[in-house]
Parts: structure tokens; C-alpha cells; sequence
């Protein structure tokens, strides 16, 4: 037992690969047993993933969730940044350029809408439990927008780091909601071309919760919204410490 443990804490990428393989197989035979396909594998397997962290969280005390076990620490490699933004990154080599001519204009406004939207629905969120001043109201409400707009809008206008960390629980909250969500509401919005997903790339904006909500939609559809919402991070991270801080400023002062 000694030497299984020990190749697995030498091996810890490999073994999370093996133990994601093996969730999601597990996961695409509840889709087709429990739901006959009508909820894709790759959302159920986002909520088992969400379940096991957090009974992993449970178990060990840490913040890491199943990474916190020593023979499944190669599990927070897999899932860290370099890994997902590498993905996020190569789902560009899947888009057709003809596609992304037709959303035009709508793709662009998608964009701007989507992050002014966000920024004004969390910033009110936060004035409503006391983050009365700009700075805080601007951090959290670009938090809304994605994990990553939030923190570098608080750097930049000086928001104490429980602030920031705060905006950071807003983003990582929006991105499991479009995550788990996308797929049960994806037939109600016409959620079923590249158009369309451009658009909702567009106006969610959290690229790992758009990339992994449409891949348990229609993985054909996952280039699309992920280029939009990468362009929404850029776009955000530019606009956050900058017009809409001022805005806000100018509005509730100091």
C-alpha cells in the first residue's frame, strides 16, 4: 500500500487525469441512465466535481478541496490556471472566421452590455450589504463581472484585500452558476448555433464558466463563446479601473 501511494504522490498529474477520465465516465452513464441524455454528462460531471471539492474541503480542513489529499494533489495542477487558461487558449483553433463575421455588430454590443450590466448589479449588491464607497463598490461590481476583472480593479483603485477577495467570490460564484446553469436553460434561449453562443459568451463573460456550460451544451459551440468571453475579461479589466470607477465616483463621491 506504501508503494501505491508513493507512485501516486510521484505521479500526481497522471493520476488526475485518470480519476477525471473516470468521473466523467461514471457521469456520462448517469446521463444516459438517469436522464436518457437529456442533461449532458459534462454538466453532471461539473456538479459530482463541485460535490467531491467540497466534501474533500470537509474532510481535510484546507481550501484546496480534493488537492488537499496528497495522492490527488495533481488534481489542482490539472485545474489550475496555466492548465484552464491553455484550454481557453486553444478553443481559438476551433472557431470559423466566417461565423464570427456574422455576429458583427450583436457580438461586440454583447460585450459592453454584458460588462456594464454586471458592474452596476454588483456594485448595487454592494452598496446593499454597507460597500458604500466607489472603490469597494467598484471592486465587488467588477467581481461580478469575472474573478479576474474583480482583483485587478481593486489593485488599481486601492480596495482593502477583504474586498477584493470578496469580488473574487462573486466571480468564481457567477462562473459555477453559468456552468451548471447554461445547459438546463440553453433550450429556452436558442442557445444552438455559434451566433447565439457568441452572444451569450459575450454577455456572461466568465470564460471557465462559459467554456464549461457549453460544453456540456454542445461542445461544437465552446470556440464561440469563449473568444467572446475572453474579449469580456479584456474588456472589463480595461473599463473597471477606469470609466466606470470614475462613473461610480462622480456618483456616490469618495
Amino acid at each position: 500500500m506504501d508503494l501505491i501511494v508513493s507512485v501516486f504522490e510521484s505521479n500526481g498529474l497522471l493520476v488526475a487525469f485518470a480519476v477525471i477520465g473516470g468521473l466523467m465516465l461514471v457521469s456520462g452513464w448517469l446521463s444516459r441512465t438517469l436522464t436518457r441524455g437529456r442533461l449532458q454528462g459534462s454538466a453532471i460531471a461539473i456538479i459530482l466535481g463541485l460535490v467531491l471539492a467540497y466534501c474533500g474541503g470537509l474532510a481535510t480542513g484546507g481550501d484546496a478541496g480534493l488537492a488537499d489529499f496528497a495522492v490527488l494533489s495533481g488534481l489542482g495542477l490539472m485545474g489550475g490556471a496555466m492548465l484552464r487558461d491553455f484550454a481557453i487558449v486553444s478553443t481559438a483553433y476551433g472557431v470559423d472566421l466566417q461565423e464570427i463575421k456574422r455576429a458583427g455588430l450583436m457580438g461586440g454590443l454583447s460585450i459592453i452590455l454584458g460588462v456594464v450590466v454586471s458592474f452596476v448589479i454588483g456594485s448595487c449588491v454592494a452598496a446593499a450589504f454597507g460597500y458604500t464607497d466607489a472603490a469597494s463598490m467598484a471592486t465587488i461590481g467588477a467581481g461580478a463581472a469575472t474573478y479576474i476583472v474583480g482583483p485587478v480593479t481593486g489593485t488599481a483603485v486601492g480596495a482593502s484585500s477583504d474586498v477584493i477577495a470578496l469580488s473574487v467570490a462573486a466571480g468564481l460564484v457567477k462562473a459555477v452558476v453559468v456552468m451548471v446553469g447554461t445547459p438546463l436553460i440553453a433550450p429556452l434561449i436558442g442557445l444552438n448555433n455559434p451566433k447565439s453562443a457568441m452572444a451569450f459568451g459575450g454577455l456572461m463573460g466568465t470564460t471557465s464558466g462559459v467554456a464549461g456550460g457549453l460544453a456540456a451544451t454542445d461542445k461544437r459551440l465552446v470556440p464561440y463563446g469563449a473568444m467572446t468571453a475572453t474579449f469580456y475579461t479584456g474588456v472589463g479589466c480595461l473599463l473597471g479601473p477606469s470609466l466606470l470607477y470614475v462613473t461610480l465616483r462622480a456618483i456616490v463621491g469618495g
